[in-house]
């Protein structure tokens, strides 16, 4: 502890005697200075134990003194020592009375007490308090070391609850709470997840502090250089003490080191999780699972889906101080959440502009990129395309089916497709593309020019005449007409398109490019 107004008091060799502010007695010591100008505040930096004779006073004065008082309590002094026997033999009346009016406390100071020895005191305590400190620091960054080296990151963030009297919390990457001491402040942690996220966005080493006096929160984020791989928060009744700051900048640097060890394996576990991806699609599941082993056996053992991810737009190199790629932070996400769940994820960059993902059907993986898409979709961060469930021997069926979902989220605008949304609905979405268009009307024009003549309803004959199968009698009754005209205007579509309506594959061509001009909406089935 700082050394106080009472520690002072009951220091025997000084012989000090309070005569004010006994109620104030406990307020720390920052420093003890000298000054006999009428005016010291300008001096003045908070926390001072302000010692005078009143040689240049008028102490006798009870304005001087109300004013001189409440000049020294607005500048944070928290004590005055008055020297007797030098310029006044006793504390004059009007300094009192004002110090006891506002609860400054007074010490008296007896002539045989230099004010030099009172200094070095204050000096010696705040030195051993340092001291004290320091020890103390070294003491914890000892302990949570040995608890990072033999139990890991858990044990760190209990001891280090432990340090500062309060709680703490372990962030991953994704603002989930991984770990938390004691039990209880399980539920204050998890409802700081959006000033984790904020914290995340900015370049590491950031801070933040949260709550208010009688909840203070401080943020700090883990990871080496710029990229921020975690989250650090402290809770206290109180701003942490040079004890306890030492306990948690050991405890940040000590989760920066295991963050960063575990990214290394990570690394490592992606390079193996590349070569059974490749294993995977070459058709080799049999080799795929002798070099997966122990570490992605489980998740080829049972139904899993491959998911392609691509970024919305034209990737460009993440400028200075911008974060992490969406595909990175894609793939951070999935890998907490694999390992929140318990589950085995293989997750593959393909390049800077793809991401590979193998996670197993039903599981917390999908459920998350899931989420994450529906999250990004507003901002156009990814796209991704989800393969149906499947098994290693169909790896590469189910690599070509999530190349397709991708590339129909991708003319949609959406940020995620499964395949069975292909396989379950209907083509006709698939013709939204501008290439598609431009077939169509390209194929068309000539019968479209017909008709703006005004020289007949080719476009409406040749869609009834489909829609109806090449049935003539069902398809004239639906235009209006005598089936021999509807005759001749089929022979004329086929002399102004040069093909023959007997080609099944020139009818199809037909029926499509209507529905993808929209000509063809709202009519019967296609041929």
């Amino acid at each position: 502890m700082p050394p106080t107004l009472a520690s002072l008091v009951q220091h025997s060799a000084l012989k000090l005697t309070v005569r004010a502010g006994e109620d104030r007695l406990d307020t720390p010591v920052r420093w003890a200075h000298v000054s006999e100008l009428a005016d010291p505040v300008p001096y003045m930096e908070g926390g001072e134990l302000l010692l005078t004779t009143a040689l240049t006073l008028d102490a006798e004065d009870p304005e001087t003194m109300r004013r001189y008082v409440r000049r020294l309590l607005g500048a944070g002094v928290v004590g005055l020592g008055f020297a007797v026997g030098v310029n006044y033999e006793a504390i004059p009346q009007a300094l009192l009375d004002a110090a006891r009016e506002e609860s400054l406390p007074l010490l008296e100071v007896p002539r045989r007490t230099p004010f030099l020895a009172i200094s070095k005191a204050v000096s010696a305590a705040i030195s051993a308090d340092q001291y004290r400190a320091v020890t103390a620091g070294f003491e914890a960054q000892r302990e949570l070391t040995r608890a990072a080296l033999a139990e890991g990151p858990d044990a760190v963030v209990a001891r280090l609850a432990a340090h500062v009297d309060g709680w703490a919390a372990l962030y991953d990457t994704s603002g989930s709470v991984v770990a938390v001491s004691p039990e209880w402040a399980a539920r204050r942690a998890a409802r700081l997840t959006a000033d984790v996220e904020r914290l995340r966005e900015r370049p590491a080493p950031a801070s933040a502090v949260v709550g208010g006096t009688d909840d203070r929160v401080e943020l700090q984020s883990l990871g080496t250089g710029r990229r921020v791989r975690g989250a650090l928060a402290v809770g206290t009744g109180a701003p942490l003490g040079t004890a306890e700051r030492y306990a948690v900048h050991s405890a940040i640097a000590l989760l920066t080191l295991t963050t960063e060890r575990s990214r290394s394996l990570q690394a490592a576990e992606q390079r193996l999780g590349a070569a059974v991806l490749r294993m995977l699609l070459a058709g080799q599941p049999d080799h795929a699972r002798a070099v997966a082993g122990d570490l992605y056996g489980g998740l080829l053992d049972a139904p899993f889906r491959l998911l392609i991810a691509e970024p919305a737009t034209a990737a460009e190199p993440p400028s200075p101080g911008s974060g992490e790629s969406p595909l990175a932070v894609l793939a951070e996400s999935l890998e907490a959440a694999a390992a929140r769940a318990g589950e085995s994820v293989l997750a593959v960059p393909d390049g800077e502009e793809r991401l590979v993902v193998l996670a197993g059907d039903g599981g917390a993986v999908v459920t998350a990129c899931e989420g994450y898409a529906s999250r990004e979709a507003e901002d156009a961060g990814i796209v991704v395309g989800l393969s149906a469930p499947t098994g290693p021997i169909a790896a590469a069926a189910a690599y070509k089916q999530a190349e397709q979902a991708l590339s129909v989220a991708r003319r949609r605008g959406r940020a995620l497709v499964e395949h069975e949304e292909l396989a379950a609905g209907s083509v006709l979405p698939l013709l939204a593309d501008d290439a598609v268009r431009a077939f169509a009307d390209g194929l068309l024009r000539a019968l479209y020019e017909h008709d703006a003549t005004g020289r007949g309803d080719l476009v409406a004959s040749l869609r009834a005449w489909l829609s109806r199968h090449g049935q003539w009698d069902a398809a004239a009754a639906d235009l209006g007409v005598h089936r021999h005209t509807l005759r001749y205007r089929m022979r004329r579509v086929e002399e102004i398109l040069g093909r023959s309506l007997d080609d099944p594959d020139v009818r199809m061509e037909l029926w499509l490019a209507l529905k993808a001009t929209g000509d063809g909406a709202g009519s019967g089935a296609g041929a």
